[in-house]
């Protein structure tokens, strides 16, 4: 005979919230369908590009309570490694090129890591600002990069020697299904007992480490991964535009992936997302009217009324109303 398992209260409401979570992510990911032909889709693609850029910080800034002002060297690396292979050798597929880009974050991350992750508070933000900066002058110097006028023409190319992203469509499916496997790596990060430990070591670490974790270890770990996704960004970046440059070094760079995500919501997993979209159209249509020497000072001023409005960001407050009235 079979037995039925009586629920709990706090069970229902668990799988309630899983439920509406799932057909809100259900929801999104049709609209991300439909949305290049409502919207323009290289202006999308460099929203999504930027959106998991802000996914990645907030991973290693939300979760596990480290403020990176260096995130900007591991974009620029991705999208510099993958823009020279793409351009110095043409037989090479546009995934082979961000695959590449990406894992040449990830050592970066590494690096960055073993030198800064003892660190905590102002001074771990300051080392990796100074590795950063270290990181932009290279790229300035550096033969393969162009210097200051960059990489231009880098070819699209075929995905996977078939599919000829030269297509505005095509890209950005390909850009939308990166983004998806970004994003859900990160959401099942922060919900496994890894992020858990995360959480633990953001909230009180001398506790977390009298537990007996290697909180070192699991920031270390947490860095590179976090390295790695905003290198993941950085190259599909490059393959969109087709264009890597020393703006995504500048540490300008690692100032606006903190505005978007101060701005979306510290902690959240879609706060980011919302943040990344809310700046890059301020910047598109600011760029576009006569405000347009003004983008810098309008940013900064909306970003501090935000702050103080909205403590928790956009989707941090949205969510506690939410609790608040429908909970």
């Amino acid at each position: 005979m079979a037995t039925t398992q009586t629920l709990t209260p706090s069970m229902k409401r668990e799988r309630r919230a899983s439920l509406r979570r799932n057909v809100f992510y259900l929801v999104l990911i049709a609209i991300g369908l439909i949305a290049p032909f409502v919207a323009y889709p290289v202006f999308l693609m460099k929203v999504l590009c930027f959106a998991l850029f802000a996914c990645a910080f907030n991973l290693l800034l939300g979760y596990a309570g480290l403020l990176s002002f260096g995130h900007a060297a591991f974009l620029a690396t991705g999208g510099y490694v993958t823009g020279y292979l793409l351009a110095s050798y043409p037989a090479l597929t546009p995934e082979l090129g961000i695959l590449i880009g990406t894992a040449a974050a990830v050592v970066l991350g590494a690096v960055f890591g073993a030198l800064s992750i003892r660190r905590q508070g102002i001074y771990f933000a300051m080392v990796t600002l100074a590795l950063a900066q270290l990181m932009f002058f290279f790229y300035i110097q550096a033969p393969f990069t162009g210097g200051e006028d960059g990489l231009h023409g880098v070819p699209r190319g075929h995905l996977l020697g078939i599919v000829d992203l030269r297509s505005n469509l095509a890209m950005y499916y390909f850009v939308f299904a990166v983004f998806l496997f970004g994003f859900a790596l990160i959401q099942r990060t922060v919900h496994s007992p890894f992020g858990q430990v995360l959480k633990a070591i953001r909230e009180n670490e001398p506790r977390a480490v009298s537990l007996g974790y290697n909180v070192d270890a699991y920031k270390l770990v947490a860095f590179i991964l976090s390295a790695g996704l905003a290198g993941l960004a950085g190259s599909t970046k490059t393959v969109v535009f087709q264009l890597a440059s020393l703006t995504d070094a500048h540490w300008h760079m690692s100032g606006e992936v903190i505005l978007m995500t101060l701005l979306g919501g510290v902690g959240t997993l879609f706060g980011p997302v919302v943040g990344a979209g809310l700046v890059v159209s301020l910047q598109h249509l600011l760029a576009q009217s006569p405000l347009g020497n003004w983008v810098g000072p309008i940013l900064g001023a909306i970003f501090v009324i935000c702050v103080l409005s909205f403590r928790s960001g956009i989707v941090g407050e949205a969510m506690k109303m939410y609790r608040k009235n429908f909970k």
